[in-house]
């Protein structure tokens, strides 16, 4: 639709439009509307067609710019308004400024400042109820100092000041019958129909003014046009805002201030200017030129001075030359043309004039006119004197008489001031009564008190005093009826550091928070520091010192703290306190203490105790300890090291060699003893050679039959023939020789030699039973003898002896086991004991005894023995 296509074109109402107050018609024209009629309209609409199009498009912008202020109105509260990003106060300016022509925005002047402060929240203050104003809140500014007030509180304030003023005139306490009210910020005077009755915008052109988020708050977007000031006949081209208008910034060709310089080209609110250049013009001394710089206006007194002559021309002295004229103190005394009198007037230039003595002259009294001299007085006429007393009701009845004249001493009724009493008294005297006045003053407090008062009360001359609104001022006006003015003053909102400032109205700072400051913050430091970490100005203490504390340690060794810096720091007390009531809160108590510095934690090389190696320890704990390893220090022996664990050595010479702290060695020799010596060295552990070892040892000669007892030295030390000699028992060898027969040299080592001719040993040789004998040398190596008959019958009769033998044993063994079976029998087929016993009484042989057997044993063995030795010796 083309309503669509044009709520599309124009719908932001942030750009300008119907969402800005503008009428919907301002749109545009045909062209516009025919640039955006889609392709299926025909070429040449109706005007019918075109205006419902038209009507249609604005409807839905104004629907679009309703919807958009709605939804700001909702939005709008005091904690959002108060937060104008820079990017949208930039935007709101610049557009505010757009018609402005200058190039300069700093010419604004302090138009600038309002507008700004038209965007702070902050500063947007009615001084009557000490309120915030909001952007929807209705607003009235004063026309003189230009601050803005809540309609409803100026309406209120004007109302009243109008009633007390009409209160006033009606008792007969106020002189004036002009009815006004006056600003409460600047006092300027506003008649009584100028009590404003409806809420408009800065220029006075839109009632009511609807909030719009890209324009100022009660602003609207139609151009000032307020006839600028001063008057140059130009018009404000800003559109509508707060405060003054900025100057004309129309050209127009002007001259500098003295005239010499230009015409030039400048703006109409900057058209008088300096061409900075020396003045030039004559002074009022008429002599010297001005020396300043081209300004406006008069030029200054001369600066310079030189003498000049008083007016009477007797004194010259040096005296600035802006003034030439001046008087000295001296009288003039020059004699006058009478020749009688002299000038009596103070330094003066001119001529001294005529006598006031010479003429005509009259009486003292008046009536009566002489000529005299004017070295002479003037007599007395002699008639009534008839002068007004000071009374002003009788005349004077004295004669003519120089001088004033006396009190007036008649006697008359006189009423008092206040007109309640009379009494007779002297005329010149004033009669004033005791009664007080008891009507109140202007103020409506406080009562006249006054005697005697002819009823106009003087004004109250008191002090109000009351505290205003504002809680720390009080009001210094006289007192007066009615609420006090609001306070006049106004408070500077300051950053800690001073660099930021911004004016509120006096006793809205409690509630205003303070500005932003980018500025680093000054706050001094307070500890040990030189200066604090940099961080921007703010409100309250200052955040804990960040940096490392650096102080040095108590360790010694020149290390610094690295902890954090802890001169201040912040710890929460629990409160012991008991809440006497369940509801009742009990606090922690948060102190700020000084830390002292931990103890120092940096690595420190340490050696141990007995300095075989550093380790890295904590500073406060970096003390010589024991490694673990045994000392390893030699000892005095020389042969052993000190096996403590790793101690203090003390009184060692060096660091190899063990102290008078270390072990002692208790140690037996562990020298290698001489080879063959076993024994222990008879002294403790030492350093030089063991001595000769005097033990025997007990050992077996060659040929190890005999025991001998040697010095052990003697055989450690001695040769092979000695150890030979030594070993040596002296006994014949009992070692056999191959042959089988015994050595025949003394006790030797090694083999037996080999005797010469071969071994002589005679040798018994018998045949293969043993019966035959036959003896030999053993170097013949004769054989054995053979068996003959005899011996084959001894061999005989030795095998039937052993048959024999075996029979019997066999015929033993069977009746043994006849024995055995018969036993088993009986088991089997029971009966009584007594007949078992009974017949086995009857049928078993009787067994050998024990002795018996040890006697068939030895004969069997006996037996076996012959039979064997029969063997052998066949």
């Amino acid at each position: 639709m083309p309503g669509r296509g044009a709520g599309r074109g124009r719908s932001a109402p942030a750009w300008g439009g119907a969402g800005r107050g503008r009428p919907a018609p301002a749109w545009g024209g045909a062209g516009q509307k025919q640039s955006q009629r889609p392709a299926a309209v025909p070429a040449e609409p109706t005007q019918r067609q075109t205006e419902r199009r038209f009507a249609e498009a604005c409807a839905q912008i104004r629907a679009a710019s309703e919807k958009h202020v709605s939804q700001y109105q909702l939005s709008d509260s005091e904690d959002e308004q108060d937060d104008v990003d820079d990017d949208t106060r930039e935007q709101i300016l610049g557009r505010l400024c757009d018609r402005y022509v200058a190039d300069d925005k700093s010419a604004l002047g302090n138009t600038s400042e309002y507008l700004q402060r038209a965007l702070n929240a902050e500063a947007n203050t009615c001084l009557i109820c000490i309120g915030s104003v909001k952007r929807t809140d209705p607003l009235w500014c004063c026309s003189g100092c230009w601050v803005g007030f809540h309609l409803h509180c100026v309406q209120t304030w004007a109302r009243d000041s109008i009633s007390q003023q009409q209160r006033r005139l009606e008792s007969g306490d106020a002189k004036t019958e002009v009815l006004q009210w006056h600003c409460p910020n600047c006092r300027r005077p506003y008649g009584r129909d100028q009590v404003p009755s409806r809420y408009r915008c800065y220029c006075g052109k839109t009632p009511d003014p609807p909030p719009d988020p890209w324009l100022l708050p009660h602003a609207c977007d139609q151009r000032c046009e307020r006839p600028l000031r001063p008057e140059c006949g130009h018009r404000c081209l800003l559109q509508c805002h707060p405060g003054p208008c900025p100057p004309c910034p129309v050209t127009v060709s002007t001259r500098c201030h003295c005239g010499r310089s230009g015409p030039d080209t400048r703006r109409c609110g900057n058209k008088v200017w300096s061409c900075r250049k020396p003045c030039g013009r004559t002074l009022d001394c008429n002599t010297h030129p001005c020396r300043e710089l081209c300004h406006p206006g008069e030029c200054p007194p001369c600066p310079k001075t030189s003498r000049q002559p008083c007016n009477c021309g007797q004194k010259t002295e040096l005296r600035p030359c802006a003034s030439p004229r001046w008087q000295c103190e001296k009288v003039c005394g020059r004699p006058l043309s009478c020749g009688h009198h002299r000038c009596e007037r103070v330094c003066h230039s001119g001529a001294c004039g005529p006598c006031e003595r010479a003429g005509p002259r009259r009486c003292p009294c008046g009536r009566t006119e002489l000529e005299a001299p004017c070295h002479q007085d003037v007599p007395p006429c002699g008639d009534t004197c008839d002068k007004w007393l000071a009374c002003g009701v009788h005349r004077c009845a004295q004669r003519c008489h120089t001088g004033a004249c006396g009190r007036c001493l008649q006697l008359r009724v006189k009423r008092c001031r206040c007109g309640r009493k009379e009494k007779e008294l002297v005329c010149d005297k004033e009669f004033t009564c005791d009664i007080k006045c008891k009507r109140l003053k202007d103020c409506g407090k406080h009562t006249c008190n006054r005697k005697c008062c002819t009823g106009d009360c003087p004004p109250c001359e008191l002090s109000c005093g009351r505290t205003l609104p504002c809680g720390q001022h009080k009001c210094s006006s006289p007192c007066h009826p009615g609420p006090c003015y609001p306070c006049g003053q106004t408070a500077e909102l300051r950053c800690p550091c001073g660099a930021t400032r911004l004016t509120v109205p006096c006793g809205r700072q409690r509630g205003a928070r303070p500005p932003r400051c980018r500025h680093p913050c000054p706050a001094p430091t307070d500890c040990h520091h030189p200066a604090r970490p940099r961080h921007p100005c703010h409100a309250g203490d200052c955040p804990p010192c960040s940096l490392t504390c650096g102080q040095p340690l108590p360790c010694g060794r020149g290390h610094s703290c690295p902890q954090p810096c802890h001169d201040r720091v912040q710890q929460r007390f629990v409160s012991q306190k008991k809440a006497a009531t369940p509801w009742e809160k009990t606090e922690d108590r948060v102190v700020t203490v000084s830390l002292p510095c931990p103890p120092c934690q940096a690595p420190v090389s340490t050696p141990c105790l007995g300095g075989h190696a550093e380790y890295p320890m904590p500073c406060t704990e970096a003390r010589p300890q024991s490694c673990g390893r045994p000392c390893g220090r030699l000892l005095l022996c020389g042969n052993h090291r000190c096996q403590q664990l790793c101690h203090t050595v003390e009184g060692a010479p060096d660091s190899e060699t063990a102290g008078t702290t270390c072990d002692v060695c208790e140690a037996a020799c562990s020298r290698d003893r001489p080879p063959g010596c076993q024994h222990a060295c008879e002294r403790g552990c030492h350093a030089e050679p063991c001595p000769p070892c005097r033990q025997h040892r007990r050992l077996r000669c060659h040929c190890q039959l005999g025991v001998l007892h040697v010095r052990c030295h003697e055989l450690s030390e001695a040769d092979e023939q000695q150890k030979e000699r030594l070993l040596c028992c002296g006994n014949p060898c009992p070692r056999t020789l191959e042959c089988g027969h015994r050595c025949a040299a003394v006790c030797h080592p090694g083999p037996c030699p080999a005797p010469e001719g071969g071994c002589a040993t005679r040798l018994k040789q018998r045949c293969p039973c043993g019966r035959r004998a036959q003896t030999t040398a053993c170097r013949e190596r004769a054989p054995p003898p053979d068996c003959d008959d005899k011996c084959r019958e001894v061999a005989q009769a030795k095998e039937q002896e052993r048959a024999a033998r075996e029979e019997a044993a066999a015929a033993e063994e069977a009746a043994r086991q006849q024995q055995a079976v018969e036993e088993l029998e009986r088991k089997l087929t029971g009966g009584r004991r007594k007949e078992r016993r009974g017949r086995r009484q009857q049928t078993a042989e009787p067994e050998p005894s024990s002795a018996g057997r040890w006697l068939l044993l030895a004969a069997a063995v006996a037996v076996l023995a012959v039979t064997a030795g029969l063997l052998l010796y066949q």
